[in-house]
């Protein structure tokens, strides 16, 4: 989601930087943009250590997300560029279209709030669905399932070397947006939905 349908990064910094700051711990932006796309548990352990109590993870966790929910409602949130013009293309073509995160399902939900996009979507999976995160690709093949789709005829959007490496997992096709990262592997790399032209994914379909 962030980094293909928006660009949040900054509203996750700061959520991080004032949860963080209260267990006397402060955040670097490096530390923060290599840990950009992990679960939570996974980054609040590599802070505290692997012993840190499940209650005291859950604790810092949530209150973190609800800063970010805070962030998005109150200072409101664009899509990036291309982001309007192809979901509303894919659903006048008759694609079914799925939000694959491994966010928590509120962040979602306020994500596409905000952007007025919720509509376009006919399933939504999050990191509540999930067991095992990115490049694991269960969050894909859960999605796939939902929307009634063999993995083989699905197009995977991401921005994360982790996400293009569970799509291929999953046996899917993959657009990169190298909106966060400047080297992707994937069928077709660009910097934004702008550049991709119309034929883009049912090319990838058929070949």
């Amino acid at each position: 989601m962030d980094g293909v349908l928006v660009d949040s990064a900054d509203y996750h910094f700061a959520a991080w930087r004032e949860a963080l700051a209260r267990e006397r711990y402060d955040i670097s932006y490096d530390e923060f943009r290599a840990t950009f796309g992990q679960r939570n548990d996974t980054i609040l352990r590599g802070i505290f250590g692997q012993d840190l109590p499940d209650a005291e993870l859950d604790r810092i966790a949530n209150l973190k997300e609800a800063l970010y929910r805070q962030f998005v409602r109150e200072r409101g949130i664009a899509p990036l560029p291309g982001v309007l013009r192809w979901l509303r293309a894919l659903r006048a073509g008759g694609w079914r279209q799925a939000v694959a995160s491994a966010a928590p399902r509120a962040n979602i939900d306020a994500i596409l709030a905000a952007v007025g996009i919720r509509h376009y979507f006919d399933a939504i999976t999050s990191g509540e669905d999930v067991t095992r995160g990115k490049p694991d690709p269960q969050v894909y093949l859960i999605s796939a399932e939902r929307v009634g789709a063999q993995p083989a005829h699905c197009i995977v959007v991401e921005d994360a070397p982790a996400g293009l490496e569970g799509a291929r997992r999953a046996g899917m096709r993959c657009i990169g947006i190298t909106s966060t990262h400047d080297h992707l592997d994937a069928d077709v790399v660009v910097a934004s939905l702008d550049e991709l032209d119309d034929g883009t994914f049912d090319r990838l379909i058929v070949n």
